[in-house]
Order: structure tokens, then C-alpha cells, then sequence
């Protein structure tokens, strides 16, 4: 896509880890998130509305908000959302620690991993606030047969 025509896709394009996560908030994160998902759902969207060779899918992701799904599925009881969420902060620590958010961990110091933590945890309050104005269920990530059974 184009940086012109989608600017916040390519936001974080701009900085590094430290200068990032080091200048704003767990929230300004959210928001900054937020908005590059609200630009990269037109691409979902586009993608569950083209023609139905799929069959059925599941579409995963950070950049599907509740409120997003709500405006443009939320009569169709075809479409059946669902929201995973994490809110153990040692299990979080661990994968940021491990694997990194912002890119590979190994490419950016440990000081900055605690703001990614922070910055998951406020998405995950975030998420589980919006998914219950929609009344769409969350779960944690952890609960797999609450979440088959829940599908089938």
C-alpha cells in the first residue's frame, strides 16, 4: 500500500525501539496501534468480502478492533468474533523478553522490553473494555477448550 494513502501503516516506520518506547505512554501506543488497525482492516475487510472461495475462515490479528467487526458485520450472524486476550504479566514478560514486539528482541535493549509489556497489558484492558460494549466474548489465550467449544 501506499505510505501517502495510509500513513499510519507506516508510523512506526520512523523510529527505533528506544525512540519510540521511550517517548510515549502504554496508551499512546494503544492509540498509535489502534489507528494502523483501523488502515489495516480495510485490507480484512476487503479480504472477507471478496467471493466466497474461503468457505469459512478464521481472521487473526491485532488489527481487528471490536468496533471495526460491530460496523461492518455486527447484523451478520454469519460472522461469529471472538477476542483473545493475555493478561498474565510474567507469561507476557516472558514472550517480550523472548521473542520481542517491536522487532526480534535481540535487535533492542532489555530497558525498553518493560514499556512492551505495559503497552500489552493496556491493549489487553483496552480490548476487553471494547469487546464487552460490542458483547462479543473474550478469552484468555490459555483457555483453548473454552474457545473450540465456544466454536463449535
Amino acid at each position: 500500500v501506499d505510505a501517502k494513502q495510509y500513513p499510519h501503516i507506516f508510523y512506526f516506520k520512523k523510529f527505533t525501539a528506544v525512540e519510540y518506547l521511550t517517548t510515549h505512554t502504554a496508551e499512546q501506543v494503544v492509540a498509535h496501534e489502534n489507528k494502523e488497525s483501523t488502515e489495516v482492516w480495510k485490507g480484512v475487510a476487503a479480504f472477507l468480502n471478496a467471493d466466497d472461495a474461503w468457505g469459512s475462515c478464521i481472521v487473526e490479528g491485532i488489527a481487528i478492533l471490536p468496533h471495526l467487526v460491530h460496523r461492518d458485520y455486527g447484523r451478520d450472524r454469519t460472522v461469529r468474533p471472538l477476542f483473545l486476550t493475555i493478561d498474565d504479566p510474567k507469561r507476557i514478560r516472558k514472550i517480550v523478553f523472548t521473542r520481542g514486539l517491536w522487532d526480534d528482541a535481540h535487535t533492542y535493549p532489555d530497558s525498553v522490553k518493560e514499556k512492551e509489556v505495559e503497552w500489552v497489558l493496556a491493549f489487553d484492558r483496552w480490548l476487553k473494555k471494547e469487546a464487552k460494549k460490542y458483547r462479543y466474548p473474550t478469552f484468555d489465550v490459555s483457555e483453548v477448550k473454552r474457545i473450540v467449544a465456544y466454536l463449535t
